[in-house]
């Protein structure tokens, strides 16, 4: 399958216009019922593994509400410089999540919007990076499209890539990666027309 020349363009994108990002998602929170109940499923103080975390509005902020601890990964160094100035008590990492080999496991890992900026093929190679990064009974959640695919997007007047699996695929990459399938709901219109994955490693 060959990309959108949109797909290679996607920090610089977000880096150039990180501080509008900032503004428009710290109050634009409708996909919060998942992360208010994936935050639910935490134990106290837990360790979470923030894949894509962006400006750490408003989901690093809202999981640091509730306590738990924060290493959020992302490419932008400008959305970088936000998550620092708000929460410097957390830790962030300027790091591509498709090489992220941190060397330690956490309790549970979100890639909330994140993932599904990445082309099909690298999404594919996420899952031994979500396994290696999980402990064992760790949560998993991210968003992707319905359906196999690109949908190209627009931020500020430029094309915001995204790409999908097929539900099938996804299921298959969690079961032989070890997680089990929690919930999946595809397109809630409750959530903004979101697909959401929810997964957690088999002991």
């Amino acid at each position: 399958m060959s990309h959108h020349l949109s797909a290679d363009h996607i920090i610089d994108l977000y880096d150039r216009h990180a501080f509008t990002w900032h503004q428009k998602r710290a109050n634009h929170f409708t996909d919060r019922k998942w992360i208010e109940r994936f935050g639910a499923l935490l134990r106290p103080s837990a360790t979470v593994l923030d894949l894509g975390c962006g400006s750490g509005q408003p989901v690093a902020r809202y999981l640091v509400g509730i306590g738990a601890r924060i290493v959020g990964v992302d490419s932008s160094n400008q959305m970088l410089t936000l998550c620092s100035a708000q929460f410097p008590e957390q830790q962030w990492i300027h790091a591509d999540m498709r090489a992220l080999a941190l060397g330690r496991q956490f309790d549970a890992i979100i890639a909330w919007n994140s993932f599904f900026h990445l082309k099909p093929s690298d999404q594919r190679g996420m899952f031994p990076v979500f396994r290696r990064h999980a402990a064992p009974g760790a949560l998993l959640m991210f968003t992707s499209g319905p359906s196999y695919g690109e949908a190209l997007g627009t931020f500020e007047g430029e094309t915001l890539y995204h790409a999908s699996l097929n539900a099938k695929e996804y299921a298959d990459q969690l079961r032989i990666n070890g997680f089990e399938v929690v919930d999946h709901v595809v397109e809630d219109p409750e959530s903004g027309g979101l697909t959401v994955w929810l997964g957690r490693l088999l002991p």
